[in-house]
């Protein structure tokens, strides 16, 4: 296994293992602030925005790198 080969598949799976916890951490935040179901749902989408914003990059850079 080389070096690159590694690198991919450790940041994948920390990658996910991080945004897994970061929901968790905004259910928390829900939770302890009593936020009721729609709050929660808000919570989610707003904050949910950044995560996403960054594995649409990452999908990006896949695609154009692909393109070439």
């Amino acid at each position: 296994m080389s070096e690159e080969q590694f690198t991919s598949i450790s940041m994948g799976v920390c990658l996910t293992i991080l945004i897994v916890f970061m929901g968790f951490i905004i259910w928390d935040l829900g939770r302890k602030s009593k936020a009721g179901r729609f709050g929660t749902a808000i919570l989610f989408l707003v904050l949910g925005f950044g995560v996403s914003g960054f594995v649409f990059k990452n999908v990006l850079v896949e695609i154009m790198e692909h393109g070439r």
